[in-house]
């Protein structure tokens, strides 16, 4: 099932668990993973985008490996909140892998990529590990900002 409010996600996860960000780019999908409390999220793998097929292979293994039970895919809105053509094949993607059966939040990202790049710079990280490093840079932005909104009221 596919959500995009945080409190009708929260629902479908009612004991918590371990939970996948994901930053979707045309090239690459950054992923990020939090504790099973909820607490905090830490960037991971860069899965290179192929065909399809070989990138939702990717993304099972690595839900496999921390037995994952939902998924945050960063939605790239415009800046006036309406969508763009980037926020439908973020849509379309995770219409694509709601067959794997775990419940899927669709996140605001409009911030993520500039927000992280901001703090590597900050960091003196040099331009190349930057490009390296900042689609899960995002992808773990992204993901604790759900995992808060998901931790409170």
């Amino acid at each position: 099932m596919i959500f995009d409010r945080a409190p009708d996600f929260r629902d479908a996860l009612p004991d918590g668990g371990v939970l996948i960000g994901l930053d979707l780019g045309t090239k690459t999908i950054g992923t990020a993973f939090c504790d099973a409390g909820w607490t905090f999220a830490s960037p991971a793998d860069l899965i290179k985008r192929s065909k399809f097929s070989k990138d939702k292979a990717a993304l099972v293994a690595a839900i496999a490996m921390r037995q994952t039970r939902g998924i945050v895919i960063g939605l790239p809105l415009n800046m006036d909140g309406s969508e763009s053509p980037r926020s439908q094949s973020s849509r379309a993607f995770a219409q694509n892998i709601v067959d794997l059966g775990l419940p899927i939040l669709l996140r605001d990202e409009r911030w993520s990529t500039q927000a992280i790049e901001r703090e590597m710079i900050a960091a003196d990280m040099s331009r190349a590990k930057r490009a390296e490093k900042i689609d899960s840079g995002a992808a773990a932005f992204i993901l604790q900002g759900a995992i808060d909104a998901l931790t409170s009221a």
